[in-house]
């Protein structure tokens, strides 16, 4: 539309130039047909690129949502394997390590299952205050889920990571809307198994607008990239008031005290939030990040690492995880992030920096993968 809209103001430019003869109008008149053209052929293009975007995003939403899956539920007899295992894993047996959590290529069956004793967490729905950012700035309530680890208390501190969902999606995307979650069952079961020290996960929805209603705008893509305003205004500081983390909570506190003990993470749009937004504007505000299938309007290497010149804050970790056969983010997903320590000396591979990629689609297949193995890489400094 910007293309269309500056050449049609040089046509009216020049259909207003004063003549200097006949010659010099005769000029004005061929120069405003070749615009006229210029014109009719630039909004064609735009109205072809206009519905390759839409495609694209339609298809990128059909994949997102071909699969998904919930916890399993184990029999009595596979559940006292488990706790075989535990007690192995307590004695320090070298077959007890291999079945413990591991970052790597597959989640293990027993962290998948789900779990209706003490060790179960608990999942809280949500609405805090936002801002519709993305239209007319006024007051809006937005939701979210939030997963409490087992035997939460306001006695003690508790790390924090925001996971974000896709284009397709809302906060119910991740399944913290549902007792059988698998994230839920991951975590119980890696606090449970002492791979992890339990935290707190939160599910908000990603566009900072309005959503549904008469003047509802969620279904826009702008809102997506606004979601950084409401994290620093609204989210993260209702998540530090209502819920026991590190930070010291007062009116106009300041959010970077406590960036140590939050973290970031998304799939697809979520994936381009966490490094647009995370790791471009908010790195005060998080020190872990984790980009699963980074969607095409991630930021590249070269410009993280340009916005990142003068960064001054430790960057603990930033994982990436993609599948070789997804159509839709590979490219982008690799060209944001899979080069970034050449480009810049604060992402060390093996140290601070984990691209990861394996067969598969843009789809949960990989993306519960990514959660598993990035809850494994989170809050260890």
């Amino acid at each position: 539309m910007k293309k269309v809209f500056i050449v049609g103001l040089l046509a009216l430019s020049l259909t207003f130039l004063p003549g200097c003869g006949s010659e010099t109008a005769a000029d004005n008149s061929q120069d405003a047909a070749s615009i006229s053209e210029n014109t009719e052929v630039a909004a064609e293009s735009e109205s072809v690129e206009t519905t390759e975007i839409a495609d694209a995003i339609e298809q990128a939403i059909k994949e997102e949502t071909s699969y998904s899956e919930d916890a399993v539920e184990e029999a009595s007899d596979e559940k006292s394997e488990s706790e075989k295992n535990q007690n192995s894993t307590d004695n320090g047996s070298d077959s007890a390590k291999s079945d413990s959590a591991q970052v790597g290529d597959k989640v293990l069956p027993k962290y998948t299952v789900l779990r209706d004793d003490e060790a179960s967490g608990t999942i809280e729905h949500i609405t805090y205050p936002s801002h519709n950012y993305s239209g007319d700035g006024g007051e809006i309530t937005k939701e979210a889920n939030v997963y409490l680890p087992a035997g939460y208390s306001s006695d003690k501190q508790y790390n924090v990571m925001i996971l974000l969902h896709g284009i397709g999606g809302n906060e119910n995307e991740w399944g913290l809307n549902k007792s059988n979650s698998r994230v839920k069952a991951i975590m119980d079961n890696m606090a449970y198994y002492g791979d992890i020290e339990p935290f707190i996960v939160v599910t908000p929805n990603g566009r900072a607008c309005k959503i549904g209603g008469e003047a509802g705008s969620g279904s826009g893509t702008d809102a997506f990239y606004l979601f950084g305003k409401e994290l620093r205004n609204d989210l993260i500081p209702y998540i530090d008031s209502h819920y026991s983390t590190y930070a010291n909570y007062s009116e106009g506190y300041d959010l970077s005290e406590a960036r140590d003990h939050r973290a970031i993470a998304g799939l697809s749009m979520g994936g381009m939030q966490t490094i647009n937004i995370g790791i471009g504007e908010c790195l005060d505000m998080f020190s872990y990040f984790g980009a699963f299938s980074a969607a095409p309007s991630s930021n590249a290497a070269a410009k993280t690492a340009a916005l990142l010149q003068d960064n001054t804050y430790t960057i603990h970790y930033f994982y990436n995880i993609c599948g070789l056969q997804d159509r839709t983010a590979y490219g982008s997903a690799s060209a944001a992030a899979k080069t970034l320590p050449t480009f810049c000396d604060q992402f060390v591979e093996g140290e601070n920096f984990m691209w990861q990629e394996l067969d598969g689609g843009h789809d949960f297949h990989i993306w519960y993968l990514g959660f598993y193995n990035f809850a494994q890489l989170v809050f260890t400094d």
